[in-house]
This record gives C-alpha cells, sequence and structure tokens, in this order.
C-alpha cells in the first residue's frame, strides 16, 4: 500500500512541475524581445535590475501572504544558494549579452543547448543516466530547434548572419546553466521555492554588480525613464520571478536535463508573443520544427519516471 501511495504521490508531483516546465518555456519567450527594448543598456545593467525587480515581486508576495522568510534555513543552505546565485549570475550575464550580440534567434537556439550540456553534466557529476527515450527526444527536439532557425533563416529579408561573439555567449550562458540546474536540484528538495529563488536572485544582483566593477557598466545607476523601467519590470516580473520560478521549482518533480528542455518552448512562446503584439504570422517550417519539439518533449517526459 505505502509503495502505490509513494508512486501515486511521485506521478502528481511530476505532473505539477511538467506544468511549471510547460508555462516557465512558453513566458520566457518575452525576454528576447523585452532586452530589444533596451537598445541604451549593457548587459550588466540589465541583468542587474532585472534581478532587483525579481526579488521585490517575490518579497512582495512574501509579505502580502504573510509568510516567513525562513532564515534558518537559508543559513543552512547558504553555501548552495550563494553558488546558484553565482552561477544564475553568469547565466544572464551571457544570455542578455547573447541577445545585445547576435540576432534573437541566434541567441535563443544557442542558449536552449542547455538540456545537451546538462545531460553530460549529470551523468558524469551526478551520476543520473538519461534513458534511450530521454535521448532520442533530445534528438528530436534539437531538430526541431535547428529547424526553426532554417525557417527564420531561409525566409528573413535581412541579414541573420549572426556574430560569433554573440553565439558564443549564448554557448556559455546555456553551459553555466547546466551547472546550476543540475547542482540545484538537491536545493530544491529542501526548501520551499520561494525561500530558494528570493536570495538566489539577491545573490545574483550582488555577484553581477561586484563583477561589473570591472566594466564600464554603472548597474546601481536607477532606472527613471519610462523607455527603461517598463522593460526592466517586464524582465523582473515576467521570464524571472515568474518564468524562472516555475523553471527551477520544476526540478522537484523532474532530472535537471528535463528541466532544461522545458526552455526549448521558448521560441514557440516568442512566436506566440509575436503573432499577438506585431500580427508576425510563422512559415510552415516553423510549426514543423515546433511539432518536433513537443514531440521532443514528449518522449523525454514520457519514458522519464
Amino acid at each position: 500500500m505505502k509503495v502505490i501511495e509513494d508512486s501515486s504521490l511521485h506521478a502528481k508531483a511530476r505532473k505539477v512541475a511538467l506544468s511549471e516546465g510547460i508555462v516557465a518555456g512558453t513566458v520566457f519567450g518575452t525576454a528576447a524581445v523585452l532586452i530589444r527594448f533596451l537598445p541604451d543598456s549593457d548587459a550588466f545593467y540589465i541583468a542587474f535590475w532585472r534581478l532587483v525587480f525579481a526579488c521585490l515581486a517575490l518579497g512582495g508576495i512574501l509579505v502580502v501572504g504573510r509568510k516567513p522568510l525562513g532564515f534558518r534555513l537559508l543559513r543552512k543552505n547558504l553555501k548552495e544558494l550563494l553558488v546558484l546565485g553565482f552561477f544564475l549570475g553568469l547565466h544572464f550575464i551571457f544570455f542578455v549579452s547573447a541577445v545585445k550580440d547576435t540576432t534573437i534567434l541566434n541567441a535563443t537556439v544557442f542558449v536552449n543547448t542547455s538540456p545537451i550540456f546538462s545531460v553530460f553534466v549529470s551523468s558524469f557529476l551526478f551520476k543520473l543516466k538519461p534513458s534511450r527515450f530521454a535521448v532520442l527526444g533530445l534528438v528530436i527536439a534539437f531538430a526541431g530547434m535547428c529547424t526553426i532557425a532554417y525557417a527564420e533563416t531561409a525566409t528573413s529579408q535581412v541579414n541573420v548572419a549572426a556574430s560569433l561573439k554573440g553565439d558564443l555567449e549564448a554557448l556559455m550562458a546555456a553551459f553555466v546553466e547546466s551547472f546550476y540546474l543540475s547542482y540545484g536540484k538537491n536545493v530544491r528538495s529542501r526548501m520551499n521555492i520561494l525561500h530558494i529563488m528570493l536570495p538566489v536572485y539577491f545573490f545574483a544582483a550582488i555577484f553581477i554588480g561586484i563583477l561589473s566593477v570591472a566594466t564600464p557598466a554603472r548597474v546601481y545607476a536607477l532606472p527613471t525613464t519610462t523607455q527603461s523601467l517598463l522593460p526592466l519590470i517586464g524582465l523582473g516580473v515576467l521570464p524571472t520571478a515568474t518564468a524562472h520560478t516555475l523553471y527551477f521549482s520544476s526540478l522537484s518533480g523532474l532530472k535537471s536535463f528535463e528541466t532544461a528542455t522545458m526552455a526549448l518552448l521558448e521560441p514557440i512562446g516568442a512566436t506566440i508573443l509575436g503573432i499577438a503584439l506585431f500580427q508576425e504570422i510563422p512559415k510552415p517550417l516553423f510549426a514543423f520544427g515546433a511539432g518536433l519539439i513537443l514531440l521532443g518533449i514528449v518522449f523525454i517526459v514520457a519514458r522519464g519516471e
């Protein structure tokens, strides 16, 4: 009887985690669009303030919900939270830089190679072996990403040749994210998600502020204009406080590479946003690529138990 109950609880937790990952992957599509509304701000400034506004959003939830801040667990897991904050800060710097230095398309495609990196990190460092179905799903989903990239390149009327620097930055963002997710798996099992993410966002902002000392960036300058304030608030609330928090929360029921795979929904979310805001209807080849991504995700989650 206990085995059946444990199995039922595991299945329920997995369904919740999948729902969190799907919502997160879709809402991630807002990130690159919002970053492009900040052409005069550098990567350190954008990454710093999106984290500040994310902290304010989560802090507001804790205050309004009258929930304790969990200082005891914070002290107990301080080292792990500091490491996660460092990885997340690096990820945001690399990703924002990639969006600045290359096309949104290339930044999105390369940053979503994180499931591949995550499989290797999980296998070699944390001894979590993916099933054959999961590996096949990864291949299918990544083929879908490549199809979307080709569809956009073949049909675009502008020069979409990416800067090598931006492509490498996106790959570094993916590489750092794989360590972040693999390392964070155990932390997620020990703490409430809000008690994890609030200090992680705070520490990530601090690390970015420290790293920015070696650059011309003035990250502590308050955003005062509507043109800068609204996109930064949007970045803090949508892809960070909402999507990234759900993304990390899904680690409670998914393996790290499965959570990373949910981010492959990002270009689909971005396309839906483009249809709604700019009436940009995707080409048929995009629909084929999106179908491959969804099929790959089905393969990964169907045999991931």
